[in-house]
């Protein structure tokens, strides 16, 4: 699982390599629990944009600081591996805090890409992306896909069955 990068040093020093080769890095970031079509499409599309593809993932612990206590439902170094394992993701690190800002210090990339139901003005991390350089982008959300219309279905189908 080389794509997995658990220290933000490591990170550091990858990325500072990629940069010496004119790289553009990517970013993006997201808990990524119950792995859907409409995060893959995201994925794919955001590593269109540059080089390399850097996806920060929201640890266990900050995942049910967000979500509530029932998430996540994939344990975070599941999600790391599987997110690891598409074409398109390069990199897998993760972050506990509650936005990805202080990662994105680190990453500093030249794009930073949410989906479509985020507005750039309004994301935290946009000072710091745009401090560096960077750029953050919105792509447009996949509509109908979503992990908790995801585990919803998978509830309604249980209680059918």
């Amino acid at each position: 699982m080389g794509k997995v990068i658990h220290s933000w040093e490591e990170m550091a020093d990858i990325l500072a390599e990629h940069r010496a080769r004119s790289e553009r890095i990517v970013s993006t970031n997201g808990v990524f629990d119950l792995l859907h079509v409409g995060h893959v499409r995201t994925l794919q599309a955001a590593r269109a944009l540059g080089d390399l593809l850097v996806v920060g993932i929201n640890s266990d612990d900050g995942t049910r600081r967000l979500k509530g206590p029932e998430r996540p439902f994939v344990p975070q170094e599941e999600r790391a591996e599987v997110l690891a394992a598409l074409a398109c993701v390069d990199y897998v690190t993760f972050f506990d805090e509650p936005t990805p800002s202080a990662l994105l210090e680190i990453i500093r990339p030249a794009i930073h890409v949410k989906g479509g139901d985020y507005t750039v003005g309004a994301m935290p991390e946009t000072e710091v992306v745009e401090r560096h350089g960077g750029t953050v982008v919105t792509l447009p959300f996949v509509a109908g896909h979503s992990t908790t219309d995801l585990a919803r279905r998978v509830l309604a189908n249980r209680k059918l069955n």
